[in-house]
């Protein structure tokens, strides 16, 4: 007998059938414009060139400084003030500049960043005193609010079909900057002693560190000129509206004039996706800060003894190596566990990652630089290369939890000024650390190693609060 389907049993397979239909349609990822694309991780990758280009020889700039009275154990003070000052300055401003962005668009204020980068970098190279140095950091960090804007950009040019495949790009060219700043810093540094037949004369022997932040701002001023001629900007034209007429009672949020009030955007969602972020911000910058004072040091007080040029080197390959990894891997890795697993996963690598710095110093003190403590380094930067999959994933946690389209750049000024604040407190309180556990041998001199583990356990306990699934987006 053949059943012949009720009106009701037709309308039930025919919504079925066109759910399937728009899931499918979902699944399909709306292609990426390229060329904006590549202009904003253009844009990315100047970030890290000119904040990790000067860690190769920080250390031992502070050392030729005097400042430090000939005692080695105190240059951790002052290296990590001149880390910190740039985030201090940055968190007071990178709020403003992100909500000024959502009023008068992305690119004059992208613009003014890179102008900041540029002059700030020249003036770090010409300076022969801490003051100077101080300064410089200063007003990078005020003039700079493009770390928060572009991630607002990138938000505006992809949707939740394609946004895993934009946001992964962000790393890739992160680890790009990473790979060239530390090599051209540790490269550069000093070329009247290392290229004397071209850089001889007494200039570069007066400013020993101006090539490095002459060829960052170069490629800065470049990237300035690109955005210029060819950026389009991504916030929409207000259209004037006339409030006697009808039409306007309602108006949508995405016409109100001004910046969006930031007491509208501390909601559950935005607070929970910031703190992540702050505890991530915070132990990669204090590493950051750690691994080449770690590798500075004397053997005698706890470090390695590698020269600037070795320091560069091996903070290169770990940029390339991340560089390579979010290429190839995070897509594919995102679909296949998901934004949580992944971020939780990268929070895990900081804990092991503190531990082997003390055993790498035990064994360097006893036997010298090994086999053993290179295999250690290696392991460091693998773990380093896949925790930094980690900001990808609360990035896109950060934009899907903006209240408003209107609010992303206002949530994204409000997550980097977080982010700032503990990235300034992260290099000076993780190199003073260390400075006072081998000035006054607290814990053996491996007190700060102990600190930061308890600070990443805390964090992974602070990653699992975070939602399986991902918030679903404001349409306005």
């Amino acid at each position: 007998m053949i059943h012949h389907p009720t009106n009701d049993e037709e309308r039930i397979i025919g919504e079925e059938t066109a759910l399937l239909a728009q899931s499918r349609e979902r699944r399909n990822p709306t292609p990426l414009p390229w060329l904006q694309i590549s202009i904003v991780l253009l844009l990315q990758v100047t970030e890290p060139i000119t904040s990790l280009s000067i860690y190769p020889y920080i250390n031992q700039l502070v050392s030729e400084l005097d400042i430090t009275g000939g005692d080695e154990r105190k240059v951790g003070y002052y290296a990590g003030l001149i880390e910190s000052i740039f985030f201090i300055t940055e968190a007071i401003t990178v709020l403003q500049w992100s909500r000024i962005s959502d009023h008068v668009g992305r690119k004059p204020i992208l613009l003014t960043g890179l102008f900041g980068l540029t002059a700030s970098m020249l003036s770090f190279g010409l300076s022969k005193t801490f003051c100077g140095l101080v300064v410089s950091r200063c007003l990078c960090g005020i003039l700079n609010g493009n770390i928060g804007v572009l991630k607002s950009v990138m938000g505006e040019l992809t949707d939740s079909t394609n946004r895993a495949e934009g946001f992964a790009l962000m790393p890739v060219v992160w680890g790009t900057g990473a790979t060239l700043g530390p090599l051209m810093g540790g490269t550069l540094s000093r070329p009247a002693e290392r290229f004397p037949d071209v850089f001889g004369r007494g200039f570069w022997k007066k400013y020993p560190y101006f090539l490095p932040c002459l060829a960052t701002s170069a490629f800065v001023f470049t990237a300035f000129t690109i955005t210029l001629l060819f950026f389009k900007e991504t916030v929409p034209k207000k259209r004037p509206h006339n409030p006697s007429t009808s039409e306007n009672i309602f108006i949508d949020d995405s016409c109100h004039d001004g910046p969006f009030p930031l007491s509208k955007v501390l909601v559950h969602p935005v607070i929970l996706s910031v703190s992540n972020y702050m505890s991530l911000a915070f132990l990669q910058i204090s590493l950051n800060a750690l691994l080449p004072l770690f590798l500075t040091m004397p053997l005698a007080i706890g470090g390695l003894g590698f020269d600037p040029v070795t320091i560069g080197y091996i903070m290169g390959i770990y940029g390339l190596c991340t560089g390579l990894f979010q290429a190839f891997y995070f897509a594919r890795i995102i679909r296949l566990f998901g934004e949580r697993t992944i971020f939780v996963a990268g929070i895990a690598c900081f804990a092991p990652i503190f531990l082997l710095f003390p055993v790498m110093s035990l064994t360097a003190q006893s036997s010298g630089v090994t086999i053993f403590t290179w295999a250690c380094i290696a392991v460091i930067v693998l773990l380093m290369s896949f925790s930094d999959m980690s900001f990808g994933c609360i990035f896109m946690f950060i934009t899907a939890s903006a209240p408003s389209k209107r609010a992303l750049g206002a949530t994204n000024g409000l997550s980097q000024t977080a982010a700032s604040i503990v990235r300034a407190a992260g290099p000076a309180m993780t190199t003073s650390l260390f400075a006072a556990s081998a000035e006054h041998n607290l814990m053996w001199g491996y007190a700060v190693y102990a600190i930061l583990f308890i600070f990443s356990c805390l964090a992974v306990r602070l990653a699992s609060r975070l939602p399986h699934e991902m918030w679903k987006e404001a349409d306005s």
